[in-house]
């Protein structure tokens, strides 16, 4: 699991598969039970299809990535993606991939409140 992104009604994932098996299918199917088991979610909310792309290369994982953290906040539920604890991005931050102010959507200049 390259990253992931849990937010309310979506869930975006990138993944990378061993060449010889492509079963998008029964992973998807392993994924939703342990977010339903483990989130306490009674009700449905998953569609029965998902959508897949193949990633061309490093630019095209990178910027699939940098969408995938940045939606929590492109949909108005936090200001940056640390703020958002259903993904992944924690654990690129501990890996030195990202840097933890990575995607603030606004941000005061360096000299307020230093007066």
């Amino acid at each position: 699991m390259n990253a992931i992104v849990i937010l309310p009604g979506d869930l975006h994932c990138i993944w990378t598969l061993p060449e010889t098996d492509q079963d998008f299918s029964t992973r998807w199917r392993f994924i939703k039970g342990v977010v339903t088991k483990h989130g306490q979610i009674s009700t449905p909310i998953w569609q029965k299809r998902f959508w897949e792309h193949t990633l061309r290369d490093e630019y095209d994982l990178q910027t699939h990535t940098d969408d995938l953290y940045y939606n929590p906040v492109k949909h108005g539920y936090v200001l940056q993606p640390a703020d958002w604890p259903y993904s992944s991005f924690h654990r690129d931050v501990a890996r030195g991939r990202y840097p933890a102010n990575w995607g603030r959507e606004w941000s005061l200049p360096e000299d307020v409140g230093n007066e």
